[in-house]
């Protein structure tokens, strides 16, 4: 019988020791910590994480990740035993990076023009950060995707080079993510 993979989303406030519970509470229960992006944001604690686990343990797993509520973590538990089915997408990542002044709309822009050509969001990661010469607040993007087919990648570099003018922001492709 197949692994169950089960995907959560975590949040509640952070302190110290908190993804050390995490993982004590999956070890335990006979789960495989797969993948996760965890990060401190506000003062918040934010993360998603996927684990797999028998399936005669995904329910005591599932109950021992909700005793956490306890402690002041809120979670949503999703449990998946169908297998992956074959992307259509071009295999490979194409990662782009984008670093520019900051101002409103720009992951919406972005984004608008990779729904558009149908492009897959694999990772996305942003922050603004200080300029290192100026201490100017700068938007900092990286996007790790997957395409529909190879030659999409042409016509979706040259639309987003023109937002990239408009918006006054840098874009960097990298083949592989």
């Amino acid at each position: 019988m197949s692994q169950v993979s089960l995907v959560m989303t975590i949040l509640g406030e952070d302190r110290a020791g908190l993804v050390e519970s995490l993982a004590d509470v999956v070890k335990c229960n006979g789960g495989n910590w797969l993948e996760s992006r965890m990060a401190h944001l506000a003062g918040q604690f934010a993360g998603v994480l996927r684990v797999e686990v028998e399936p005669e343990n995904a329910v005591p797993l599932t109950d021992a990740l909700r005793a956490l509520e306890s402690q002041g973590l809120q979670l949503i538990v999703h449990s998946e035993s169908a297998p992956e089915e074959a992307s259509e997408f071009h295999k490979g990542l194409v990662a782009l990076e984008l670093v520019g002044q900051d101002r409103p709309g720009i992951v919406s822009e972005i984004t608008r023009v990779l729904t558009t050509h149908g492009v897959n969001v694999e990772d996305l990661s942003t922050e603004r950060i200080s300029a290192p010469n100026s201490g100017q607040k700068v938007f900092k993007a990286t996007v790790k995707m997957q395409l529909p087919s190879a030659t999409a990648g042409r016509t979706l570099r040259a639309e987003l080079e023109q937002i990239a003018t408009d918006l006054m922001v840098d874009l960097h492709f990298h083949q592989g993510g």
